[in-house]
């Protein structure tokens, strides 16, 4: 362990988590994880087809030779995918053990991702949900949900089931009560089957810059530019705000509260999408200003190390400015940008987004095999 406190240890003292986006095979073996993990403060990992498409496609981390050896059993593009996927899900996830152990189930969790094409099917969702987490059998495992509708419905059965859950692609405040109230019904679902409710975890994960980049487009083409310039790079985080708010009321509710008397434990909203993706604001920005109790924050690696060079760890963040960003939400709409719409478009977007990310990273195996089976 580190005797020094890096900035990512005082979060975790402010009473929020800091996950790193990214996973490979190279991470694993060279021991980069557990480092990050155990000296530098990180508390889980978040995945998706992209980060494993860079993975594999560079060639190396051994990626080719297990390849191989799938080849030879047959496996076609998909096998292979998941076979060298859940190798590292679950190695990840037993490398944390220890941490979800000690954080009392809290921590040390890794997540991996369904795939896209089930979003708006609630049956095969929870049948892949279920398909995956046996796959790994790990405790610490979060299996990634889209926060469609039908996939906040699956969410009240898959808690009801026992199995943990991240609800990712969150973009706007009714997509994210939704998920929280699935959550609770089905927390009451499987206290009214006569299961504990101790165990199972879930994490409501809510993209943040994405709704900047799309805002500040629309405030650009805005008329009044007096009132839409100064919202520019703030309604991202203006928004977040109104989602915790919402979260604090969902879960200091007299409804969660009876819940908690049996073990139950809150669904942490989770920032996702906090790498700042406009060079004019801040590259910590959604890190120094997303700050608050029981949350997490999953972090891109440069993300990270700009955070421990230079990043803000002193205060909860959320709660500055509440009444400031709630003035900014009302303006933006009096001058006619509608977030709702945003959010929407940034759903469909995002659907679609994982779906190609999905496709390439087939692709990218696919092509990969051949090079594979053509080597000596």
């Amino acid at each position: 362990m580190t005797s020094k406190q890096l900035n990512t240890h005082k979060l975790w003292d402010l009473k929020q988590s800091p996950w790193i986006d990214d996973i490979s095979k190279c991470m694993i073996d060279t021991g980069e994880l557990k480092r990050r993990i155990y000296e530098e403060g990180i508390r889980g990992v978040t995945t998706n087809p992209s980060i494993f498409d860079k993975s594999i496609s560079s060639g190396n981390c051994g990626y080719p030779d297990e390849m191989r050896k799938l080849i030879e059993k047959g496996l076609d593009e998909v096998g292979v995918y998941e076979a060298l996927s859940a190798d590292d899900v679950r190695k990840a996830a037993d490398i944390m053990r220890k941490l979800y152990d000690e954080s009392g189930g809290d921590d040390g969790f890794v997540s991996w991702e369904e795939d896209p094409q089930w979003a708006n099917d609630e049956e095969k969702s929870v049948s892949e949900a279920h398909r995956l987490a046996k796959i790994i059998d790990r405790p610490n495992l979060f299996v990634k949900v889209p926060s469609t509708t039908e996939g906040a419905s699956a969410l009240r059965r898959l808690i009801r089931d026992g199995v943990s859950i991240n609800m990712t692609l969150i973009f706007s405040l009714d997509q994210y009560i939704n998920v929280a109230e699935n959550y609770l019904s089905g927390l009451e679902d499987r206290l009214a089957d006569g299961n504990e409710i101790d165990k199972v975890r879930s994490v409501a994960s809510v993209f943040v810059s994405r709704i900047d980049t799309m805002v500040d487009n629309q405030l650009d083409e805005c008329s009044n530019q007096d009132k839409a310039a100064p919202l520019k790079g703030e309604i991202g985080v203006a928004g977040m705000k109104m989602i915790y708010k919402e979260y604090q009321r969902l879960f200091e509710s007299e409804r969660f509260r009876a819940l908690a008397k049996h073990g139950a434990k809150a669904q942490r909203v989770l920032w996702g999408s906090t790498g700042t993706k406009n060079s004019n604001y801040s590259d910590t920005l959604y890190v120094d200003s997303l700050i608050a109790p029981n949350t997490v924050n999953t972090i891109p690696i440069k993300t990270i190390e700009a955070f421990v060079d230079h990043g803000k760890a002193e205060s909860h963040t959320i709660f500055d400015n509440v009444p400031e960003a709630e003035d900014m939400l009302r303006t933006l709409d009096e001058i006619g940008v509608s977030l709702p719409d945003i959010t929407a478009k940034l759903l469909e977007d995002g659907l679609k987004s994982f779906a190609k990310s999905y496709d390439d990273l087939i692709e990218t195996i696919k092509k990969s095999m051949v090079e594979v089976g053509h080597a000596s």
